[in-house]
């Protein structure tokens, strides 16, 4: 191959791998702002409108609010193209349809990127595949009995909770935890650190009392 020809297919993989590192950043970036309230009208509008679909599913089915979802959308859209057409009428102008723009931008999503979110999401899956395997298999029993405890701790919340429940408190609790440990940051860490010692002192006294055969070994 042409020396240059290959030099040039480098760098245009290593600007499209960058391209995707930044895009992927950006948008670590705008989900970040979001929570921690750096625009309050952009994160007032997400929180509210987040809030508006949880309570509406827990009042109605799914079908039922998306079915009004995009009934309201499309009332919307017909509305403002039958007022442009009549306006346009009584005008006489050719202002043409209202969302010609909108129209013709292309909304399709491009290979590469399609192929780099199911690359990402593959790497996801396969990990959290293979950490299950590992808790569920009991390949360290000390991690195992954590998965245990953590699961008979989830049935009292089940029983207390349904999804559509635990799914808006953990909406109120993205948007309201960050700007609060943002403001408390180190008097947080601080009792964080506490919790972590007694813990590990707590599974590292577990860890003594079971048999040689299951413990950790010591360089873990």
């Amino acid at each position: 191959m042409d020396p240059m020809t290959q030099s040039t297919q480098i760098s245009s993989s290593q600007g499209l791998g960058d391209g995707h590192n930044t895009a992927a950043k950006d948008s670590k970036m705008s989900v970040k702002d979001l929570i921690h309230w750096r625009d309050p009208k952009k994160s007032g509008v997400v929180f509210g409108v987040s809030m508006l679909v949880l309570l509406s599913l827990a009042a109605f089915s799914v079908i039922s609010v998306v079915s009004y979802l995009l009934l309201a959308l499309l009332c919307v859209t017909i509305t403002f193209r039958i007022y442009k057409s009549v306006v346009q009428a009584v005008q006489k102008s050719s202002d043409g349809h209202p969302f010609k723009s909108l129209i013709e931008k292309d909304v399709s999503i491009a290979p590469e990127t399609f192929r780099k979110h199911v690359d990402s999401s593959l790497t996801y899956i396969n990990r959290a595949l293979k950490q299950l395997s590992r808790l569920f298999l009991v390949e360290d029993l000390v991690d195992s009995l954590k998965l245990a405890v953590v699961m008979w701790l989830l049935t009292y919340v089940g029983a207390v909770f349904n999804g559509i429940t635990i799914l808006i408190l953990a909406n109120i609790l993205l948007f309201a935890i960050p700007p609060v440990y943002e403001k408390n940051k180190t008097q947080i860490d601080q009792y964080i650190d506490v919790a972590r010692t007694q813990i590990n002192s707590t599974m590292a006294k577990l860890q003594e009392k079971l048999p040689g055969a299951l413990k950790r070994p010591k360089s873990e």
